[in-house]
């Protein structure tokens, strides 16, 4: 096998073993070979044969590793199938990647309650891992220990992980209060824009760290100070808040941020500050004022609450799948407005009496939906800062506008390609017409039709798609669902277990 085959397939294994919530130790044992051997295998540089590669995937139970060097994974999606039974939110994507790079304030143990196992989260594991973190999967694979090094090893970071991950940037807030200068790759391995990574940098300026971007890599300067004015984000986006939270929570003092997320994952942030004992006013608002620790060294254990954006995706599937669901865990706070959207367009459902998530803070219900007969709503579905309707979840209206009655003009006034994804719902019978790189009117209902296609580029419009793979007659094909597995955890064999019909496969 070429040197490329070895890295890849090593990646391969790393990540099947990761998944798996073994060390490299566990799965030496299993095969009857050495760690440092393992070691070797998962950096590429030990020949390895086809037998190996099927033994490796028979402990590790991963079909990934026996033929994911064969290209991406695939779904083959048997359409027209109702949903029935119960599922359970997963927590926050958002959230636990928000929680990963604040670990790094913590000089002691981080143990992260029922971490999202999904490609983002992986990513972020093997930066820190890469810079000296040592983090395990325990408690059978559910949750996540982190434990931090004296000092991090910055030049050893994995740059092809930093750059597939966009949580990247949130790095820079608990870094400048660990070292004088660091660099970075470029998060997500994507043209950010100044309007995108200017908010970043106007806020963490004030603590004293300047950024100078060449080919590539941000390169940064730090001068320690306290800022002593209130810090006025230019832009009330949810990383700017978390990387201005990160910079606060080490800053010998008071910090007041003006304009800031008060969204879930900011929530969920402020929570976990506070277990590390940083107290941070305000929670909920748009103003935070945190009192900074300038040294934490404690052993911490933080449960993120449920995710609201996967939620919406699973009222989603049983609506235009016409499916009765009952979806536990719904973190009802951050879904009132797209309830109340729904009702007014028809949904039928009910929701249980509210109880507290695991991390005491944050309110669930259980939800059931029926299928309703749905009416195009009267006003345009846009989004706004929460508590307003959820940027991320304004996808998932398409899907839904198009099995209602009438016109629906949905307004993405946030993304400059977003809803141009959308229309991708047009291969499977959809009428959307998009009016503008921000604007689609989508007319129902429809009747959704089978096609095999590529998964758009963008997350959510991804699972848009899934969906209404899943309400279309026959059976589709969606072609390379990696951006998939970046926000969601097994998400098709878990639409599986409420009675779909979704295969998973690979070229050979």
């Amino acid at each position: 096998m070429s040197d490329d085959y070895l890295v890849r397939i090593g990646k391969l294994i790393r990540d099947a073993r990761q998944h798996r919530g073994w060390t490299q130790t566990q799965l030496a044992e299993a095969l009857g070979t050495s760690q440092s051997a393992v070691n070797r295998i998962e950096r590429g540089n030990q020949n390895i044969s086809l037998e190996m590669i099927a033994r490796i995937g028979e402990a590790l139970d991963s079909e990934i590793v026996s033929l994911g060097y064969a290209g991406p994974m695939h779904l083959r999606v048997v359409g027209r199938r109702r949903l029935s039974g119960s599922i359970d939110v997963k927590t926050s994507k958002n959230a636990c990647v928000a929680l990963l790079c604040g670990s790094l304030l913590n000089k002691g143990r981080t143990v992260l309650r029922r971490v999202a196992r999904i490609e983002e989260v992986f990513r972020l594991l093997e930066v820190l891992n890469s810079i000296g973190v040592r983090t395990r999967w325990i408690n059978d694979g559910v949750d996540l220990e982190i434990v931090p090094p004296a000092d991090l090893d910055m030049d050893g970071m994995d740059a092809e992980a930093a750059r597939r991950t966009r949580s990247i940037i949130m790095f820079l807030g608990p870094l400048l209060h660990r070292m004088d200068r660091f660099r970075l790759p470029y998060a997500g391995g994507c043209d950010l824009g100044t309007r995108t990574i200017e908010p970043h940098m106007i806020a963490l300026r004030r603590f004293g760290l300047d950024i100078t971007a060449t080919e590539g890599i941000y390169h940064a300067e730090v001068t320690r100070t306290a800022p002593d004015r209130p810090i006025v984000l230019t832009e009330r986006g949810d990383t700017v808040t978390e990387n201005a939270l990160l910079a606060a929570a080490r800053n010998d003092g008071v910090t007041v941020i003006r304009n800031a997320s008060s969204n879930y994952m900011v929530q969920d942030l402020c929570f976990f500050l506070e277990a590390l004992g940083v107290r941070v006013d305000g929670v909920g608002t748009t103003t935070l004022t945190v009192h900074g620790v300038p040294d934490i060294d404690v052993d911490v254990d933080y449960s993120p609450s449920e995710d609201p954006v996967e939620a919406m995706s699973l009222l989603a599937a049983a609506v235009v799948t016409e499916s009765e669901l009952t979806i536990r865990r719904v973190p009802i706070e951050f879904l009132e407005i797209e309830l109340a959207v729904l009702e007014e367009m028809g949904l039928d459902h009910d929701r249980s009496a509210e109880y507290a998530a695991d991390n005491g803070r944050t309110r669930l219900i259980d939800l059931t939906v029926r299928p309703s007969k749905l009416e195009a709503p009267i006003d345009k579905i846009h989004p706004m800062p929460f508590p307003g309707l959820n940027i991320d979840n304004v996808p998932f209206f398409a899907a839904i506008a198009a099995v209602a009655q009438g016109k629906t003009l949905i307004h993405d006034w946030v993304y400059d390609n977003r809803a141009i994804y959308l229309t991708d719902l047009n291969r499977l019978g959809g009428r959307l017409q998009l009016l503008d790189p921000h604007r689609v009117l989508v007319e129902g209902p429809t009747r959704w039709r089978a096609a095999e296609m590529m998964c758009p580029p963008a997350l959510r419009p991804a699972v848009v798609v899934l969906l209404a793979m899943m309400a279309a007659e026959g059976t589709s094909v969606l072609r390379n669902v990696y951006v998939i597995n970046r926000g969601y955890e097994e998400l098709a064999e878990r639409l599986n277990s409420v009675g779909a019909q979704i295969e998973i496969f690979r070229d050979i």
